[in-house]
């Protein structure tokens, strides 16, 4: 995580309100400032938290030269931390700005799942821009998806796969002690196989603040373009008439025709929380309102 300390004290604050048994923290900053060296000595501090910054000492300790790209270095320690001596039964791999939100007991929705379920798919819920406390709800994928998003979102949801800025596919729950397991950042891998013994569990998703604001959204863009979720090689999504396209085409587009003007144009009708944005969710069964209190979690676990 390379994150402000608000942001990291609340992901923490929140997964230990869960129950979390351990936190791996791994800091992508080596410098001390995302997040400071205070904010890092209090996660230190508590006995539930690994907290690792990954510095040039930490990648010379693992053999080899920081990866260039960030999703490499997040599942190379990912990976890492699966390999060592388990003290949990189950790891996810998860981004700072994702919160896991169960239906209940977190322990108990995993201890319940059946000897043969070696990972669990967690599909996100995606956070409205503006209010903190509105999602849009994941849609399964199957043939009436691409007609409830165009309907939802007449302009621009043929161009969004599930008429999400952000990814659809979650992320996973691996059970801990199997052999040769690897991670990616939505999948995992034993040996060559993809996902073994993969199970869904509708009481547990993960809330996605991918956007919680147009102002963070548009500092956060520019790198996502280049290197992150809207880079150029990812995978397209839904045809459209303008082909085959990937948030990285529909954005360059955008923004050759009409600027600053038609990328706000687009995240209004996508992403910004409001009041009808809310009904048409609402009348489509996809609306959620959570307040995950994040403040409140911070103060107990971090004074």
């Amino acid at each position: 995580m390379k994150a402000a300390d608000a942001d990291v004290l609340a992901f923490a604050a929140h997964h230990l309100d869960l129950g979390a048994h351990r936190l791996f923290l791994y800091l992508d900053a080596p410098d001390a400032e995302l997040p400071s060296a205070h904010t890092h000595d209090r996660l230190k501090a508590h006995p539930k938290i690994r907290v690792t910054r990954c510095d040039a000492a930490w990648w010379r300790q693992r053999g080899r030269k920081a990866p260039e790209k960030h999703q490499v270095r997040q599942t190379h320690n990912a990976t890492y931390t699966y390999a060592r001596k388990a003290d949990v039964t189950w790891l996810a791999h998860i981004d700072v700005d994702e919160f896991l939100c169960p239906e209940g007991n977190i322990a108990a929705l995993l201890g319940a799942l059946a000897p043969d379920a070696l990972c669990l798919r967690v599909f996100p819920d995606e956070l409205l821009a503006g209010g903190g406390t509105a999602y849009k709800r994941h849609i399964p994928r199957g043939p009436e998806r691409e007609r409830l998003v165009d309907r939802l979102y007449p302009a621009y949801g043929r161009y969004l796969r599930g008429g999400f800025l952000s990814h659809v596919e979650g992320k996973l729950f691996a059970r801990t002690g199997l052999p040769d397991i690897s991670f990616r950042i939505h999948n995992i891998r034993q040996g060559d196989v993809e996902n073994p013994g993969m199970v869904w569990q509708p009481g547990l998703s993960l809330l996605h603040h991918h956007a919680p604001s147009w102002e963070a959204w548009r500092a956060a863009y520019d790198y996502r373009l280049a290197k992150g979720s809207y880079r150029a090689e990812l995978r397209h999504g839904p045809s459209s008439k303008l082909g085959p396209i990937n948030p990285h085409t529909l954005f360059r587009t955008l923004a050759a025709q009409n600027g600053e003007r038609a990328l706000r144009s687009f995240f209004d009708e996508v992403a910004a929380d409001t009041a009808a944005h809310r009904a048409l969710l609402a009348g489509e069964g996809l609306l959620r309102v959570c307040d995950l209190d994040l403040d409140t979690k911070v103060r107990a676990h971090f004074g």
